[in-house]
């Protein structure tokens, strides 16, 4: 019995890493074709023959090619600052992202000018938000403090959307931003304005104003 578990496990890990390994091909495949074409006229067809893969494949483990840029940029990037502790490593996350846009400004430029400023936005949202959710609620626990849902909510929201639109503005016109000042005013937001955000809950009974 124990050893029949053993053998399913093996086999289950072994088909999880030659997922990954057929998705990472894909991707890699994807990059080489943004280096040259706009997004829009990447076919599923060219990056499958590139890979020596079929069709079925290639549907098998993404709807279409944004949920393989999607999958991506979260395999590179989104589970990568994951693994940070961002109350305290919050400034190496921030550098980590700034190199990451650097080193791949012309794959988000080629995605930017096919899905538009406001496509991208919502395309990174799911993704940041969540990350935002997970140091608010650190946050609160280090506070010892209970934010009410509808505020957190709202801050959530709304630092997502500030952070997804500066990561645009990054990568779109990079010479405007300066690095070294961009990632000292994101740590001091997040190291000084956030808690006081979260301490102005109208119901801890803080006065905003």
């Amino acid at each position: 019995m124990d050893t029949c578990i053993i053998e399913l496990g093996g086999e289950y890990l072994k088909h999880e890493i030659t997922a990954l390994n057929t998705k990472r091909t894909l991707a890699a495949s994807l990059k080489k074709f943004m280096s040259k074409k706009p997004l829009s006229k990447i076919t599923i067809t060219e990056i499958v023959a590139d890979c020596g893969l079929n069709r079925k494949t290639f549907y098998y483990h993404f709807e279409d090619i944004y949920a393989l840029l999607k999958w991506m940029l979260e395999e590179e990037a989104i589970e990568v600052v994951k693994q940070f502790d961002l109350l305290v490593d919050y400034k190496d996350a921030i550098i980590f992202v700034m190199d990451y846009v650097d080193a791949n400004k012309h794959i988000l430029n080629c995605a930017f000018d096919t899905m538009g400023r406001e496509e991208m936005k919502r395309f990174f949202y799911n993704d940041f938000i969540n990350i935002m959710y997970s140091i608010v609620d650190s946050l609160e626990s280090n506070m010892g403090i209970s934010v009410t849902k509808d505020y957190k909510d709202f801050i959530c929201d709304l630092y997502t959307e500030a952070l997804a639109g500066l990561l645009i503005n990054w990568f779109r016109d990079r010479k405007e931003h300066d690095r070294e000042k961009t990632i000292n005013y994101i740590s001091l937001i997040f190291r000084s304005s956030l808690p006081e955000v979260l301490k102005s809950d109208p119901k801890l009974g803080k006065k905003v104003f």
